[in-house]
């Protein structure tokens, strides 16, 4: 809350008139709503009937209501409580939009091929600032070639998917679209199509953690290739180990483009030893190059890549199963150990 707990009240309007509407609704300077007796207490997003996530305490002078997440400025907020008899009371509450002029941009954008599966599963979305809850599904679309939005392309999730700082979005498609068979496929198609073009847009107005909206809109253009059934294979992967005695980086050749996010956590480095190495991870842009940055000089002898066999390309296929289970074909293969190995060896100079 912050500097924005001076202005609280003066920013508070009532739908009703809380304090004649029979028990009192308030909002205090911690972020907690209050009502003045037992029965529920409910929170919304102004215009939206999916309620916030948070904490509900019986204390001795009512109800409280704790959001999981801080409150954001220039937001409005409904708050309903439902007493054990009578009406429902309603009451709305704004903080007040911070003065500064916005900043925040959509920094990057994974995949970033321009060439993506039919099958694709998701995008993440990278933002330069923490972002604001209950916003992405109104504030991104799937365009066609003519900029007409694509109808539910995505899965909307009633709380979405962010990392911990706020500033990557995981943007899943809906997988009743994605597998062959399923009805939300038939009824309606794939969202993505081969041979089409399409455009990722986010809306300008989606607003920061501070309720300033984006600097501008972003808008990703790609086309669509066929389907990727086919699961991630270690054993293709090319390795060139650097040089001992250096800080040069482990070189990793994928075998197709794999989950941004995924490996950056899913691929360690061992040493002779079998314990693992400190250092730094870099994906290249197009994600089928791969490298470690270790933190100190290399040594020679045996290393080994262990590899979280989760670890997935594109479409969702793991290199432990795929996506989808084809039940006219065979699985390629299903991997029942949580990670594979990949032995190399660094030379001395």
């Amino acid at each position: 809350m912050g500097p924005h707990r001076g202005a609280l009240v003066a920013a508070l309007v009532c739908a009703l008139g809380c304090a004649s509407a029979g028990p009192s609704l308030t909002l205090d300077e911690g972020g907690r709503f209050r009502a003045g007796g037992p029965g529920s207490l409910s929170v919304f997003v102004a215009g939206s009937e999916t309620p916030l996530f948070g904490e509900l305490r019986g204390e001795s002078d009512g109800l409280v209501f704790v959001p999981r997440f801080p409150l954001r400025p220039g937001v409005e907020y409904r708050a309903v409580y439902t007493p054990p008899a009578g009406a429902p009371v309603t009451a709305s509450f704004r903080l007040p939009a911070p003065g500064s002029s916005p900043s925040t941009v959509v920094s990057r954008v994974f995949p970033s091929r321009d060439l993506l599966p039919e099958n694709l599963l998701k995008f993440y979305l990278h933002f330069s600032a923490p972002m604001a809850r209950g916003e992405a599904y109104r504030r991104t679309h799937l365009l066609d070639a003519e900029g007409k939005k694509v109808e539910l392309p995505f899965l909307e999730l009633g709380e979405e998917l962010w990392d911990r700082s706020g500033t990557r979005l995981t943007l899943l498609f809906d997988p009743g679209r994605i597998k062959r068979g399923l009805k939300p496929r038939e009824d309606s198609g794939p969202a993505l199509e081969e041979g089409k073009s399409y455009t990722l847009l986010v809306e300008s107005a989606w607003p920061d953690a501070e309720g300033r909206t984006l600097l501008r809109e972003f808008r990703k253009a790609f086309r669509v290739a066929a389907p990727d059934d086919r699961q991630p294979d270690p054993s293709a992967w090319v390795i060139r180990p650097p040089r001992a005695g250096t800080t040069g980086p482990l070189l990793v050749e994928l075998d197709e483009p794999l989950d941004e996010a995924m490996l950056h956590r899913a691929i360690a480095v061992l040493d002779g030893e079998g314990r693992p190495l400190a250092g730094r991870v870099e994906v290249d842009p197009d994600q089928v190059r791969w490298r470690f940055h270790p933190e100190r000089t290399w040594k020679p002898g045996r290393h080994a890549l262990s590899i979280d066999t989760t670890l997935e390309d594109l479409a969702g296929n793991s290199i432990g199963r795929p996506f989808e289970v084809d039940v006219v074909r065979p699985l390629e293969r299903t991997i029942t150990t949580r990670t594979v190995s990949l032995p190399f060896a660094v030379l001395q100079p």
